[in-house]
């Protein structure tokens, strides 16, 4: 008789360790740990969790830079028999006291680039580079946990202002990382570089450490084209993973950059079919995977993959197929399938969903609902997204369910708005946002041309007005080179500017045509109305991904290569513009 397979994480990962101790498990630059030395430090490290009173389903905050001592701290809490609680570096020092304070976390854990004095709770702290743990016992502890035991809880943003946990199970992340669709090896060596309280961190440790391949951490610094393919190439990585945003960014200016890996995945928002058509076209040989699902169904749902010769790249993407484990249903508002070439919103069921909001019995009960499609017991989700079922079962995304909005009276879904004027030619990326006080609201539509082509706001509108009502209309379509980014790669719609908006510089206006097209781009990327030459990028809330999205706007404008590293030593139009009189003649982009 075979003996089952362990059902935690931390199980699985002792099978792995146990059956090649001496592989690489984590490579960082020059230093690695193998199997056997992850594993021993990670037990000395739950040691001295459980003898500062850490039990189990108490929760640890990990507060690290991204080195393989951050991969130790998470699998060290899973030994103890605890839940790890990733903190966001680049949150406000009151945001990270808010989470760890919410989650009435035991312990805090830090390494020496961190100092818990900004922090205002009871947690204790443990500095894990402290050379007193190599005194630990070197065994692992007596702690065998539960399949249903919490895991970590990633925290999402709340309606109410404060942010939800959500509630992951062993279970969800050991379905995860054991799923079919990473069996042929192509994920053996994969690149950690998403922020550790994202839940992509999920697929970028536990899928290569539960299957006995090899975690490369990232340096930590934002990604351009370059440093990504270096880092792909010079460590061997076979697959990585970008949100959409960067997916995107990165098939206008360096397609190329994913060359030497045989899988990409992308997801978390709308992914244009020209992004992954340019990729593949330059990358002979590698496919896509289109991934779908909230951070309440363990990282994703539902996936796609996209290879050449086995897509029409000139179809918007659907999402996919269900995962292992998992089942996905388009239901009424009375919970009743829909028929085929119907809408409805989009339920998930099985072994991903999370356990709920961590402390919220309320707004777990109003998201996870019993299934009554499935076993006794089971429950599934509501995404609160709309989907539209194709005649073959496959989901066409549609929007938000609850980005309803009243125009002149009528009820109008902002995602059918979006899809029709993306359907329009020349439309690579849309936004919709409904903007005005309460009864004089109007729709404005927000297009950023395909493959770098002309687009005319106008005509879009036009033959938008050919297939919507009157009151479904936009006011106006305002063609942008980007749309504006959240940190996490999603559209901010909050930073759209406003097409009628006319107030007054801050500071000098631009008096050149450079300087003049300079501050254009500034503003298009940051989502701002008006750049003065003096306005500081990071200022405005430029971040990484906006900095990404300004360096490719300068070389599609300038053809001059422009590094994220440029962008901040240079954050203003009149520093930028400096720089660039400094370049004139000089390395000159390639068309």
């Amino acid at each position: 008789m075979s003996t089952p397979r362990p059902s935690t994480v931390h199980g699985l990962f002792a099978e792995q360790a146990a059956h090649h101790p001496d592989a690489i498990a984590v490579e960082h630059g020059e230093h690695t740990l193998t199997y056997a030395e992850l594993d021993t430090r990670a037990n000395q490290l739950a040691h001295r969790l459980l003898r500062l009173g850490v039990r189990g389903q108490q929760r640890v905050a990990v507060l690290q830079r991204h080195t393989p001592a951050l991969v130790v701290s998470l699998l060290a809490t899973l030994k103890a028999g605890a839940a790890y609680v990733p903190l966001h570096p680049d949150s406000p020092p009151a945001r990270r006291a808010l989470v760890t304070a919410g989650s009435a976390a035991a312990v805090l854990l830090v390494d020496h680039g961190f100092h818990p004095v900004d922090f205002d709770h009871d947690a204790r702290t443990v500095v894990v580079d402290d050379p007193t743990l190599a005194a630990e016992p070197r065994t692992a502890p007596d702690t065998l946990g539960h399949r249903d035991a919490m895991a970590y809880v990633m925290h999402t943003s709340g309606s109410t202002g404060v942010p939800k946990g959500v509630a992951v199970s062993h279970a969800a992340v050991a379905g995860l990382a054991t799923d079919a669709c990473w069996a042929d090896g192509a994920h053996r060596a994969v690149l950690f570089h998403a922020p550790y309280a994202f839940d992509i961190s999920t697929y970028e440790v536990w899928v290569p450490l539960l299957n006995g391949g090899r975690i490369v951490v990232g340096p930590g610094v934002p990604l351009d084209g370059a440093l990504l393919r270096s880092l792909l190439t010079r460590h061997g990585v076979t697959a990585v993973h970008v949100t959409a945003g960067l997916f995107d960014a990165l098939a206008h200016d360096t397609p190329e950059a994913f060359a030497s890996v045989r899988e990409v995945l992308t997801g978390g928002d709308t992914v244009p079919p020209q992004a992954v058509r340019r990729v593949l076209d330059a990358c002979p040989g590698i496919r896509i995977r289109h991934l779908y699902g909230p951070t309440e169904t363990t990282l994703f749902a539902t996936h796609l993959l996209l290879e050449e010769g086995a897509w029409d790249g000139g179809r918007p993407l659907p999402l996919g197929q269900a995962r292992t484990g998992t089942a996905t249903y388009v239901l009424d508002d009375a919970l009743k399938p829909v028929e085929a070439g119907g809408t409805g919103e989009l339920y998930v069921a099985g072994s991903g969903v999370a356990l709920g909001y961590l402390d919220r019995p309320g707004a777990t009960a109003e998201r996870f609902l019993p299934d009554p499609y499935g076993p006794a017991g089971s429950r599934m989700y509501r995404t609160g997204d709309l989907v539209r079922l194709g005649a073959g079962g496959e989901l066409e995304f549609l929007g938000r369910g609850d980005d309803q909005v009243k125009i002149r009276g009528f009820r109008v879904e902002l995602g059918e708005v979006e899809a029709a004027v993306g359907r329009q030619p020349g439309v690579g990326r849309v936004a919709v946002v409904a903007r005005g006080r309460a009864g004089a609201r109007q729709l404005l539509a927000y297009v950023v041309p395909a493959s770098g082509g002309a687009l005319s706001g106008a005509a879009v509108r036009a033959r938008v007005a050919a297939v919507l009502p009157a009151y479904m209309v936009p006011a106006a379509v305002v063609v942008l080179p980007v749309l504006p980014l959240t940190s996490n790669g999603k559209v901010d719609r909050a930073a759209l500017p406003d097409p009628g908006h006319a107030a007054g510089s801050r500071g000098r206006l631009p008096r050149t045509e450079r300087e003049k097209e300079l501050c254009t781009l500034f503003a298009a990327v940051l989502g701002v109305p008006e750049v003065a030459v003096d306005d500081s990028f990071l200022d405005l809330g430029g971040d990484s991904l906006r900095a990404f999205r300004l360096v490719h706007a300068v070389k599609s404008r300038f053809g001059v290569r422009l590094s994220l590293r440029q962008v901040l030593q240079t954050p203003t139009v009149r520093a930028l513009d400096a720089w660039l009189e400094g370049r004139s003649g000089e390395g000159r982009a390639h068309p």
